[in-house]
C-alpha cells in the first residue's frame, strides 16, 4: 500500500508548561493564545514573555508554534489589532510560525502588518466545500481548518479539487460543539459571555427543564429519550482508530482539541497518536497489532464517551450523551519532573536520586505512583520518601503547587510525569 505524506500533528497549549509537555511528548507543531483574539479567553493564555520562551523551547526541539487569533471580531476589538500582530511579527528570538483566523477584517489586517506570514484559516469560518477553500487560497492562505461537520469522502474530494500545496487541517480528537463549526448563542444567551468572542461557558453540557406558565418553579424534564435530559452534550472526538483512512483522505495536519487541558492530558493524547502515526509509517501490522495500547492510553486521559464524529456520515443519536455530563477520569496528575540530583548535589541529601517537581494534586510517602515516559513506557514505583526544597522531610505536600524532592523506587528523568490512579477507576 502507497502511503500519503506523513501528517503533522498539532497539539493545544494553554500554558508555557503544557506548551514543554506537548513539545517533549511528541508534537510536531503546537498552537496557542496570546492575552487576546483567540477563542479560549477563560485560559491561562501567553503573555508576550511567555510566547518568546515557548517559541524558542519549541524551535530548539523542531517543532512549530501557531498563534490564535480567531475571535469573530467587532468594531472595538480592531483598534488594537494592528499594534498586536506587528508585536508578533518583531518578537524575538523568532517569530511563531503561523498564525490562525477566521474573521475576514482581522486577516485584511495580519495582511497589512506583516504580508509574509503564514496563514491558517479556523474552523469558525465554516470552511465546508472546496470552493472556500480555494477563495482562501487565492487571498493567500497557507492552510484552512475543514469544519468538523465534513465527512471523509467531502475532505477527499476537497483534496482532489485545491492545489496540491495548500494544507488541510482536521480536528481528530476532543471536545465536539453542539453548535455549527463552534458557532453558539447559547453562552452569550444565558450568561452575556460570547463563545465567538473566547468566553464559552459551555451551556451545552447543562441539564435542561421546561416550566408551563401556569405552573411556576414545578420544572418538566426534558427527554430526547428514556436515558436522559442532558441534550445537547456531545461524546468526544476520538480518531487513533482510523490513521489510515485520515492519511488517505489527504489530510495535513491532525489537530487535537483542548487549549484548557492539563500537562496530564495533553501528554497522553500527544504520545499516543505519535506512536499511532509512526506505527503506521512503519507498517500498517505494526499499527494494527499495537491497537490495544492506543485504546487503552487514550482511555486514561479526562474524557466524555467517543465517537467518531461525522468522519463517516451524519452522527445517530449515539453521539449524544443523555444521562450525565460528567468525564471519565482515570488518572490524576500529580507534577512533571523538572530535575533530578546527582550524587553530591544536595548537602542535605548527599547519596542523590531525589527528583524535583512542583506538585499539582497531592499525593504522599508511601504511595504507588506511575512514571509516564514520552518514550511510551509507564512505570509503577513507591514513593519512599519526601522533602521540602529546604530538605525537611514530610510525609506529603501541604500548599498546592508546592515545589519538593521526592525519592522514588525506580528511576525517573526530567519531563516524566507521575500520575496515580484515581480511586474511583479501581
Amino acid at each position: 500500500m502507497t502511503r500519503g505524506k506523513k501528517p503533522e500533528l498539532l497539539i493545544p497549549a494553554g500554558s508555557l508548561e503544557v506548551l514543554r509537555t506537548a513539545v517533549i511528548f511528541g508534537a510536531d507543531a503546537v498552537y496557542i493564545g496570546g492575552e487576546a483574539f483567540g477563542l479560549r479567553a477563560k485560559a491561562k493564555n501567553f503573555s508576550t514573555e511567555e510566547m518568546a520562551k515557548g517559541i524558542a523551547f519549541a524551535h530548539e526541539h523542531g517543532v512549530k508554534v501557531y498563534v490564535t487569533a480567531n475571535i469573530l471580531a467587532h468594531n472595538d476589538d480592531l483598534k488594537g489589532a494592528a499594534a498586536y500582530f506587528q508585536e508578533l511579527r518583531e518578537m524575538k528570538p523568532a517569530p511563531c510560525d503561523g498564525l490562525i483566523l477566521s474573521d475576514p477584517g482581522m486577516y485584511s489586517i495580519v495582511k497589512e502588518v506583516w504580508p509574509e506570514a503564514e496563514l491558517h484559516i479556523s474552523t469558525q469560518a465554516n470552511n465546508t466545500n472546496y470552493q472556500t477553500f480555494l477563495f482562501w487560497w487565492k487571498l493567500g492562505a497557507k492552510r484552512v481548518v475543514a469544519a468538523r461537520e465534513l465527512s471523509l469522502g467531502e475532505i477527499r474530494e476537497i483534496r482532489e479539487r485545491i492545489p496540491q500545496d495548500m494544507e488541510i487541517e482536521c480536528f481528530v480528537h476532543g471536545a465536539m460543539c453542539i453548535s455549527y463549526s463552534g458557532r453558539c448563542l447559547l453562552s452569550n444567551y444565558f450568561t452575556g459571555r460570547d463563545a465567538n468572542q473566547g468566553a464559552c461557558t459551555h451551556p451545552c453540557r447543562w441539564k435542561y427543564a421546561v416550566v408551563e406558565e401556569t405552573r411556576p418553579g414545578e420544572y418538566l424534564p426534558v427527554y430526547e429519550n428514556e436515558r436522559g435530559t442532558f441534550l445537547f452534550n456531545s461524546k468526544d472526538l476520538n480518531m487513533i482508530e482510523h490513521i489510515p483512512e485520515l492519511v488517505e483522505a489527504g489530510i495535513d495536519s491532525l489537530k487535537i482539541e483542548g487549549r484548557m487541558k492539563t500537562a496530564l492530558y495533553v501528554a497522553t493524547v500527544a504520545r499516543t497518536y505519535r506512536r499511532a502515526i509512526d506505527d503506521y509509517f512503519a507498517s500498517e501490522e505494526l499499527y494494527r497489532s499495537r491497537m490495544d495500547w492506543y485504546r487503552e492510553e487514550i482511555a486514561k486521559c479526562t474524557h466524555r464517551q467517543f465517537s467518531t464524529g461525522f468522519y463517516f456520515g451524519r452522527p445517530s443519536e449515539e453521539a449524544q450523551i443523555y444521562d450525565n455530563s460528567t468525564y471519565v477520569n482515570e488518572y490524576t496528575y500529580l507534577g512533571m519532573v523538572d530535575e533530578v540530583a546527582g550524587e553530591g548535589e544536595l548537602p542535605w541529601h548527599r547519596e542523590g536520586g531525589l527528583v524535583r517537581l512542583q506538585q499539582r494534586n497531592k499525593f504522599s510517602v508511601g504511595e504507588s505512583v506511575e512514571i509516564m515516559r514520552p518514550d511510551g513506557e509507564n512505570r509503577e514505583v513507591l514513593v519512599e520518601a519526601m522533602y521540602e526544597e529546604e530538605g525537611e522531610p514530610v510525609e506529603s505536600c501541604p500548599h498546592a503547587r508546592q515545589i519538593f524532592w521526592a525519592k522514588l523506587s525506580g528511576e525517573a528523568k526530567p519531563y516524566d510525569i507521575l500520575r496515580k490512579k484515581t480511586e474511583s477507576s479501581g
